[in-house]
C-alpha cells in the first residue's frame, strides 16, 4: 500500500516544480526561485523520511 505522507510530499514537491516553472515563464524570478527551493527542501526531507523507514 502507499504510505500517505512520502506519496503526499511528492505531490508536492511536483506542485512547487510546476509553480515554478509557470513563474519562470511569466518572468517572475523571485517566485520561481522560491518554489525550487522549497521543492528542493521537501524533496530532502521526503528522503530523510525514507531513510529512515517511517
Amino acid at each position: 500500500m502507499v504510505e500517505l505522507i512520502p506519496a503526499a510530499l511528492a505531490a508536492l514537491a511536483v506542485a512547487l516544480i510546476g509553480i515554478a516553472l509557470f513563474s519562470m515563464s511569466r518572468g517572475n524570478f523571485g517566485v520561481a526561485g522560491v518554489s525550487f527551493f522549497s521543492a528542493s527542501i521537501v524533496i530532502y526531507l521526503r528522503a530523510r523520511r525514507l531513510q529512515r523507514g517511517g
